[in-house]
């Protein structure tokens, strides 16, 4: 399951979760996140150990801007409330699940 990320839930969600988080940064009129959205979404429901979240950068901009988001899709990965990596572009679900190794 993908959860909605925002200002409000996201030092809950992301930095206090006992699990690894991927947090996918996107935009709705965004080519590369639009093809990205369905692996972040497999990701999801194949790997429950991992917590998978969305910020839209359009709602999100303070939140995009803390994180240093300048292209999207941006997706990151965080474990004990810290930024361990971070993917920019396109890339296959292989490479995803990477980061939260």
């Amino acid at each position: 399951m993908e959860i909605t990320l925002t200002e409000a839930n996201f030092e809950q969600e992301v930095l206090k979760s006992d699990k690894g988080v991927l947090v996918d940064f996107w935009a709705s009129w965004c080519g590369p996140c639009k093809m990205l959205a369905p692996v972040v979404a497999e990701i999801a429901e194949e790997h429950p150990e991992i917590k998978v979240g969305k910020v839209n950068v359009d709602d999100e901009g303070e939140l995009a801007q803390k994180y240093g988001i300048v292209s999207i899709p941006t997706v990151m990965f965080f474990k004990d409330g810290e930024l361990k990596k971070t993917s920019v572009g396109f890339v296959p679900k292989e490479a995803l699940l990477d980061l939260t190794k």
